[in-house]
């Protein structure tokens, strides 16, 4: 196999290597990718410095990411990092990879707390607690973070190590988040407050594992050969344990409505949810049932019902 010298032989070597795995739009990002993360430089960058000399160590890591990516391995994994929301994530092999859907999830909690916030008659007033469920790698809890002054943000996931990476992740961007190992299906009651986790949240947001097993069969292999499926996988015969367990949780750990009746232009704290694109129906039916307001089924920029929202 050749090697890369310079800057400008990535990008031939990438293509070269790789043009029977993938199509040349994604070679070509890859490339783009690769030279950002292990030399800091822009697709400007690559033209001025082309003729930049890569040292030995370089032209072997290039040459180990071509190797690797024949494997089908994500590009994120052998990284070791991504980005997401304007923050620097990292992942592993305990984590899943932000997808472009969760930043859609991220916008429309922003979107809607700024909307209350310059409302006549706010919801939210003074400090915001939140809470993300099932945080993975941290990074709807960092992006949440990072863009909201005045916020208390707490983050749960049953992984250890998941937890070790979304801790690692908070440092990373310089966010303060509390972290809590638990498995929501029976969290601690009440939540260890010394461990700086709030009673009680304004805002709680989840992306819990909602593919089907029967599901399997129509996903990549790099998904399904890399990707933890403890974060993505859920029971045939009970595809919304999660949700369920979570909405369940949501109910005595929102806000309540400051109206006794529950009416009024009020309302209590919001959930978040994004979903199987074939199960909305199903979730907003469930919420409902557990008393739920104003339930909206919304979908992501693919046109697919992806996000649940509803109010305590």
């Amino acid at each position: 196999m050749n090697t890369a010298n310079t800057i400008e032989d990535i990008a031939p070597l990438f293509h070269e290597g790789l043009k029977e795995f993938y199509p040349k739009g994604e070679l070509d990002a890859f490339v783009l990718l690769t030279v950002h993360e292990l030399f800091g430089l822009s697709k400007e960058d690559m033209l001025t410095r082309k003729r930049q000399p890569l040292n030995a160590k370089e032209a072997e890591r290039i040459s180990s990411i071509v190797n690797e990516l024949k494997t089908e391995k994500p590009i994120q994994y052998i990284l070791g990092r991504t980005d997401f929301y304007g923050c620097k994530i990292r992942v592993n092999e305990h984590v899943l990879i932000p997808r472009p859907e969760t930043e859609e999830l991220v916008d429309l909690i922003l979107f809607d707390i700024k909307r209350n916030t310059n409302s006549p008659t706010p919801l939210y007033k003074g400090e915001l607690n939140i809470l993300d469920i099932g945080t993975g790698s941290g990074c709807i809890a960092i992006a949440l973070k990072k863009n909201l002054t005045n916020t208390n943000v707490s983050a749960i996931d049953i992984s250890e190590e998941a937890l070790l990476t979304a801790k690692a992740n908070a440092i990373l961007n310089q966010t303060k988040i509390s972290f809590l190992q638990a498995d929501i299906t029976s969290p601690p009651t009440p939540l260890p407050q010394e461990k700086g986790v709030k009673s009680t949240f304004n805002i709680i947001v989840s992306n819990p594992p909602y593919i089907r097993i029967s599901e399997k069969e129509k996903m990549s292999k790099n998904v399904l050969n890399y990707e933890p499926h403890l974060a993505l996988f859920v029971k045939d015969d009970d595809p919304l344990l999660f949700y369920k367990a979570i909405a369940e949780f949501a109910k005595a750990h929102l806000t309540p409505n400051p109206s006794p009746t529950g009416e009024g232009g009020n309302t209590g704290g919001k959930l978040y949810f994004e979903i199987n694109e074939a199960l909305g129906l199903e979730v907003k039916k469930m919420l409902e049932e557990k008393g739920f307001k104003n339930v909206e089924i919304k979908k992501d920029m693919s046109g697919k019902q992806r996000f649940a929202i509803g109010n305590r």
